[in-house]
Order: C-alpha cells, then sequence, then structure tokens
C-alpha cells in the first residue's frame, strides 16, 4: 500500500529488476555476440598457425607424391641436356664422387699406416675394373634379355657411379666414429641407392616394355623385373666389398 503522504510513486526497484532481466550475460548490459573466425584465431593464435602450417606441409607432400619426378624430359624425340632437367643422367657427380672416393681412400690407408702409392693406384684400379664389368654384364643382359631400350653406355656409367658418393660418407663416418658410424651411414647409403635404382632402371626397362604391348606377367617382363632388381642389388654388395677394409 503506497503512503498517503508520498506524492510520487518509487519506481526505482521497478526499473532495476527492469534492466536486470534486459541485461544480458556479457556483464555490460549489451547483449552477447557469436565469436568470429577473427576472434577465435585471436583467442589460441599458436595452435591455429601449426594447425595450418600443417595442413600446407600435406596437401605440397601430396602434390609431390602424385607427381611423377623421376622421368627424364624430352624434345623432339631427344632427352633434355642435364642442365634443364635434374632428373638426366649427368657425369659430373659420378666422375667427382669417384676421384674423391680414391683420395677418401688414401687417406684413410694414411691414418692406418698403410699408404703406399702401389696399394692407392690398385684401389682406384679395382673400383674402375668393378665399374666395367657392371656396365658390360649389364648391356649384355639387355642384349640376351632383347630389351629396347634408349639407355646408353654413358647412362649406365652415370646411374651406377652415384654409389661412390654414398661410399665416401661411409668412408668418412667410419673415420669419425668408428665402425658403428660407418655401417649406419653406408646402411643408410644402400638403401637410398637400392631405391634409386629400381626407380630410375623401372622407367627405362619395363616402360618400354609396356610400350611394346610385352603382357605384365609375361616371361619376357618377368626377365626385365628380375635384371632391374639385380642391378639394384648389386650395387649395396659392390658399396660394402670397395669400403669395408677402409675401416678398422
Amino acid at each position: 500500500m503506497a503512503d498517503p503522504h508520498q506524492l510520487f510513486d518509487d519506481t526505482s526497484s521497478a526499473q532495476s529488476r527492469g534492466y536486470g532481466a534486459q541485461r544480458a550475460p556479457g556483464g555490460l548490459g549489451y547483449p552477447a555476440a557469436s565469436p568470429t573466425p577473427h576472434a577465435a584465431f585471436l583467442a589460441d593464435p599458436v595452435s591455429n598457425m601449426a594447425m595450418a602450417y600443417g595442413s600446407s606441409l600435406a596437401a605440397q607432400g601430396k602434390e609431390l607424391v602424385d607427381k611423377n619426378d623421376w622421368e627424364v624430359q624430352y624434345q623432339q624425340d631427344t632427352p633434355v641436356a642435364p642442365r634443364f632437367d635434374v632428373n638426366a643422367p649427368d657425369l659430373y657427380i659420378p666422375a667427382m664422387a669417384f676421384i674423391t672416393y680414391v683420395l677418401v681412400a688414401g687417406l684413410a690407408l694414411g691414418t692406418q699406416d698403410r699408404f703406399s702409392p702401389d696399394l692407392l693406384g690398385l684401389q682406384a684400379s679395382s673400383a674402375l675394373a668393378w665399374l666395367t664389368l657392371e656396365v658390360l654384364a649389364i648391356l649384355l643382359s639387355l642384349y640376351l634379355v632383347t630389351v629396347n631400350t634408349d639407355l646408353t653406355t654413358i647412362d649406365l656409367v652415370a646411374f651406377l657411379g652415384y654409389k661412390y658418393v654414398g661410399m665416401i660418407g661411409g668412408v668418412l663416418m667410419g673415420l669419425l666414429f668408428g665402425k658403428i658410424g660407418y655401417y649406419l651411414v653406408l646402411g643408410w647409403c644402400c638403401v637410398a641407392i637400392f631405391v634409386f635404382m629400381i626407380r630410375t632402371l623401372r622407367l627405362k626397362i619395363l616402360a618400354d616394355a609396356a610400350a611394346e604391348g610385352v603382357p605384365v606377367r609375361g616371361a619376357r617382363n618377368q626377365l626385365r623385373m628380375y635384371l632391374t632388381m639385380a642391378v639394384a642389388a648389386a650395387q649395396p654388395m659392390l658399396m660394402y666389398w670397395l669400403t669395408f677394409h677402409l675401416v678398422r
């Protein structure tokens, strides 16, 4: 009941109740707005940047896997020069690796007090003889299997010469860390050269078989597969044979 002596009604409690009812959970009297993507990014920038970077790497990796980067480019039925195509066989790395291998072998023999010019010459001639035998054996096998391929003798020398890079790394790690370092590095390089030879020779030998219409499970195609595997498997064995006596 209102006071008879009060001239005006007290409406402060009603207004306070009205404002309180209209006040949003935000606490400032304004209705709460839904969070925008920009606000969500500012809330946790580190995790959002990591997610964006990971998605970008995944997309780039998928694109790299889907793209065939092993094929040699051609221009008017002629292979592109190595300076224009990173997959073209080039003798620069194999030749420099062979020379460096001979020098590293001399260093290893010198650290073991076994160095002599005759022994160093024997090391170089032995490596060159094995490379020559490899090339001749592959050419003879290609002839016997009747493979029509664009592989030349220079291409084979280039592909087979890449193993000297792994041999250099194995011997150097053996000199620095002993046999454990030698076996670890040489083992990794052996796996790498095995995969490289499989991927490279498959494009050169088996692709030509498919172009000739040879059945996938045919006898001739199986011989080509065995030849590819044999050449790839011979690389790790030769890498070990030419370096194991240099590390003690």
